[in-house]
């Protein structure tokens, strides 16, 4: 009898006990785009409650890496619940410079990459606590191509902020699509992208009358904001943790303008 006593109290204080709450979360969640099945990587703030803002992170041409998830865990400290997506499908990432050359290029047919973008942006808007109406982008090099190229979508995310990314300006069909405040943080010495490039890109900034920035880093290479990339061995290719932090400084100032406070 006092057993059954004893198990009767702690069911009932289960039901009437406040929920545990772990800090930030992370789960991998499972979601489509078109046809094909992508693995993103979910990750939050448990002790929030109430709808906040959502940021999807876009990964580098390696795929939805350490890296990835590292950033997006960082912008859940700061209260976003937040997606890092995958563009290849099933998770894929590489460390062979050759493969993630092809997986990027695969996807870099402009329906294609709109559509896994957008794939990933409904899955966002989807999940509990995230306010649908406030959604920003952040995506790094590769990604930082996919977030310019969702923007130009016109799609429904207040911003987006490619970090040492492929710099595509907007084409004449796009101009009245873009509703999206963009921020471009890009290194004076990246090798990848041409002064043509950039000089596209901000005529067409100016000709569809977006609210744009373009933060240009003097001395700083392509990937810079990534520990990993002096390691690469590749040319024009290096972590910069000066540049990093006022990249990270400059992207949290430019969420927060968009997106309002995440912690009500």
């Amino acid at each position: 009898m006092l057993r059954h006593r004893l198990i009767y109290t702690l069911m009932l204080l289960a039901l009437i006990a406040p929920p545990v709450h772990a800090g930030i979360v992370s789960t991998t969640l499972p979601y489509t785009a078109g046809d094909q099945n992508m693995v993103g990587y979910l990750t939050y703030d448990d002790r929030l409650t109430g709808p906040r803002p959502g940021v999807l992170v876009f990964h580098e041409w390696w795929g939805l890496n350490s890296f990835a998830r590292h950033q997006a865990d960082a912008l859940a400290a700061k209260g976003y619940v937040v997606l890092a997506a995958d563009m290849y499908g099933n998770g894929i990432s590489t460390h062979d410079p050759a493969e993630a050359g092809s997986l990027a290029g695969a996807v870099k047919n402009k329906a294609l990459f709109r559509s896994r973008a957008e794939g990933a942006l409904e899955a966002l808007m989807r999940q509990r606590g995230v306010d649908p109406s406030r959604i920003a982008a952040v995506g790094y090099c590769f990604g930082g191509t996919t977030v310019l190229e969702l923007a130009y979508s016109g799609a429904p995310v207040r911003g987006v902020v490619s970090v040492h990314g492929g710099l595509t300006a907007p084409q004449p069909e796009d101009l009245s699509n873009i509703q999206s405040a963009v921020l471009v943080l890009h290194g004076a010495a990246d090798p990848f992208t041409k002064p043509e490039e950039i000089q596209a890109f901000q005529q067409g900034m100016e000709a569809a009358g977006a609210d744009w920035q373009m933060v240009i880093f003097g001395g700083a290479q392509h990937g810079f904001s990534n520990p990993e990339a002096s390691r690469l061995g590749m040319e024009g290719v290096a972590y910069d943790a000066r540049t990093a932090e006022r990249a990270w400084q400059a992207m949290g100032d430019f969420l927060a303008r968009v997106l309002g406070s995440p912690r009500q």
